[in-house]
């Protein structure tokens, strides 16, 4: 299917879309990233990672012209390095939702605002549970615990609360959250540990990786009609949406397929493979 001529910007997912699962990059996915290169074709990162951890996975010589990055909660220009937005949330938010998720015994990290997100604080409640070890243990180096009884002065990127594999307690925590605090975007991300937990995001309502792709497509004057998504998993959804041509890998959520095509998994070169019905 030959649509293509009019594509200008393509969005891709890094972990478990662009990457393989050992976080290499096949020689058929950077083949086919200098080849929209050399086509004019803006290329854009995606990724959940804040921009420190963005780094460890993506070499320098790897030809992206942009990374969002923290799921839309920053915007980086690769070739320039230069940060083009952030959105963090307000001090008194991030106040008094730390004291909501504390007080009734969530675990928590709280990120500090962008750039410095790769650094934030932690709580541990009476019910934390392995995950939240786990995810300490690869961070602590960069994790400070949770003043108390002390208010926070400063804004901040997000929150991460790990929750059990249970989609209806998330849904419900959602609910309090949304209703108790207006303006946060909660944002629903399979354990990246593999682990079966669930993972919920606490963002700005105005950060998304969509959101991401359309200050890019503003800046380039590109419509989403000429424009390509590939994710794998629920923060992606809203590139999805947004691009004109979406592609869910193989290795996506089961309940996430019938809403976009379809291609092959992050272990077989699914970045190429998409873009190759475009060229």
């Amino acid at each position: 299917m030959q649509n293509n001529e009019k594509i200008k910007l393509v969005a891709t997912d890094l972990d478990g879309t662009f990457l393989k699962n050992d976080k290499s990059i096949s020689k058929k996915n950077l083949d086919s990233l200098h080849l929209i290169g050399e086509k004019g074709i803006v290329r854009v990162a995606a990724t959940g990672r804040n921009l420190n951890k963005t780094c460890e996975v993506i070499p320098r010589e790897v030809p992206f012209d942009y990374i969002i990055f923290s799921s839309g909660a920053g915007v980086y220009d690769w070739q320039n390095n230069k940060l083009l937005f952030s959105r963090n949330i307000s001090t008194d938010v991030v106040n008094n939702l730390s004291n909501y998720l504390s007080q009734n015994e969530w675990s928590f990290h709280l990120f500090r605002p962008v750039p410095d997100n790769h650094i934030c604080w932690y709580f541990r409640g009476k019910n934390a549970n392995p995950e939240f070890e786990r995810y300490f243990e690869f961070h602590n180096s960069f994790a400070e615990p949770f003043p108390e009884n002390e208010r926070i002065d400063s804004e901040a990127c997000q929150f991460l609360v790990i929750l059990p594999n249970d989609p209806d307690l998330f849904e419900e925590l959602k609910s309090i959250i949304s209703k108790k605090f207006p303006g946060l975007k909660i944002v629903r991300t399979t354990s990246p540990l593999h682990t079966g937990y669930i993972w919920m995001e606490i963002f700005h309502e105005d950060v998304s990786k969509g959101n991401g792709v359309k200050i890019l497509c503003r800046k380039k004057h590109i419509g989403n009609e000429y424009t390509l998504g590939i994710g794998n998993d629920y923060n992606d959804l809203d590139l999805l949406e947004f691009t004109r041509y979406s592609y869910l890998v193989e290795n996506g959520p089961r309940e996430l397929k019938h809403l976009f095509r379809t291609t092959m998994s992050n272990e077989d070169d699914a970045f190429a493979k998409s873009i190759s019905k475009h060229l």
